[in-house]
């Protein structure tokens, strides 16, 4: 049997955070994060790119399975670009809500009011499409991929709402579509298309509600 190295490590950078002082930026984290909603009005007003940059470091903080950090973040801001993949978006869109899409599926969705209409997706001023990267021939086999990617997805969309941003989790079916618009090949796979930027003056979002700490959180 081949003997493994061991691993090479370093001092763990943490701080000690005061019992108090932690449960107050717990309660903060978690009061900024209860204001955020996916949005579909859109101002075109631009954003700064170092908050998209420093948000994607962020979420690229994320663990991964093997440390492969299997993702890949596609920054679009041509409107050119942005045209062409509104366009596949919505022809894809047509098809979920006329003929794939369940009665059931399409009755969940009614009270977000969504159809296959996605202006959204040109007037946004940034778009972000992440891709989980597969084994390839410049790309290591990863693990836990989807859970991988997940992760940075959610610390990417916390990043971008403390920064005052707005976002959308958009996931046309299928998304192969995004490989060719953004150049990248066929081991990265459509993961979300993320619509960035500051809300439309008056922009309203479904009445919807969180359901209750003691019903999602079980104790053991």
């Amino acid at each position: 049997m081949t003997e493994v190295a061991p691993a090479r490590t370093v001092p763990l950078p943490f701080r000690q955070v005061p019992r108090v002082e932690g449960v107050r930026a717990a309660r903060a984290f978690s009061d900024v994060m209860a204001t955020r909603r996916s949005v579909r009005e859109f101002s075109p007003e631009p954003v700064p790119e170092e908050v998209i940059e420093t948000a994607i470091r962020a979420a690229a903080s994320a663990p991964s399975g093997a440390n492969v950090q299997p993702w890949r973040f596609v920054v679009i801001t041509d409107p050119e670009r942005k045209r062409r993949l509104r366009l596949a978006a919505e022809a894809e869109e047509r098809e979920f809500y006329g003929r794939r899409a369940s009665r059931e599926w399409l009755d969940a969705l009614g009270p977000i009011g969504t159809d296959w209409h996605k202006p959204f997706l040109e007037i946004a001023p940034v778009l972000i499409v992440v891709f989980e990267v597969h084994q390839g021939p410049h790309s290591p086999k990863p693990y836990y991929v989807k859970e991988s990617v997940g992760i940075a997805v959610g610390l990417l969309i916390a990043a971008l709402h403390h920064a005052g941003l707005a976002t959308l989790t958009h996931t046309p079916s299928p998304m192969r579509f995004l490989n060719e618009i953004c150049d990248r090949p066929r081991e990265e796979r459509p993961y979300v298309l993320m619509p960035v930027g500051y809300p439309a003056p008056g922009a309203r979002v479904p009445d919807l509600t969180r359901k209750p700490l003691d019903e999602v959180m079980v104790r053991c």
